[in-house]
């Protein structure tokens, strides 16, 4: 059997394409070298972003509901009132709105409807919270109330801020992806008429 063209005979190697950097890949498109960087840009935006916006969003609502908490705790107090008529049972409801009395800290009479529970009868003694112009009012806003706004709103600013970089990388891989097919088939359109001549001979 001849040596000739056996792949153990000594000779001239094929030439090598030494020129290309290490770790490229001769395949790769444009267009991934272009997803692969904005795909790492959208990472650096979550890794970052997603944290910083949630802080941010979080403690700006979190101020904003202190202020309000200190502003409804020195403008309302509770006084204690007493019912000028009996709250009834009518209905499931656990409250009902009452007329009730009491007497500000200038001795002045006031009146007002509060809610108070229900059944509870003519002249019971219950607490309500009125405003500095004496009008019946609810409950200041909590301390707590403010850490749980600042807390939703931080969970909220940081789900946008996921979504927004998912929707952006979704929306990235649909635009390359139909200038991929477009190009697939422009340069099928070049190459099928050669392969099909194949097939007729």
């Amino acid at each position: 059997m001849s040596a000739h063209g056996s792949p153990y005979t000594s000779g001239p190697h094929p030439a090598r394409n030494d020129r290309a950097p290490k770790g490229t890949n001769p395949l790769r498109r444009t267009s991934d070298r272009f997803e692969a960087w904005f795909r790492r840009l959208l990472m650096f935006v979550l890794v970052l972003g997603l944290p910083a916006a949630a802080v941010g969003a979080g403690l700006t609502a979190y101020d904003s509901s202190m202020r309000t908490v200190r502003a409804q705790a020195a403008e309302r107090q509770q006084v204690t009132a007493r019912l000028t008529a009996d709250a009834g049972r009518d209905g499931d409801m656990a409250s009902r709105p009452a007329r009730v009395r009491w007497t500000d800290g200038h001795g002045v009479v006031r009146t007002g409807t509060a809610y108070v529970e229900s059944g509870t009868h003519q002249g019971t003694a219950v607490r309500v919270w009125v405003d500095r112009h004496g009008a019946v009012t609810t409950a200041p806003t909590s301390p707590l109330d403010a850490k749980t706004t600042g807390w939703f709103v931080g969970g909220m600013a940081a789900f946008g801020v996921a979504a927004g970089v998912y929707a952006a990388g979704i929306g990235m891989r649909w635009v390359l992806d139909r200038r991929r097919y477009a190009r697939w088939d422009a340069e099928w359109d070049l190459v099928e008429p050669s392969w099909s001549a194949r097939f007729r001979r």
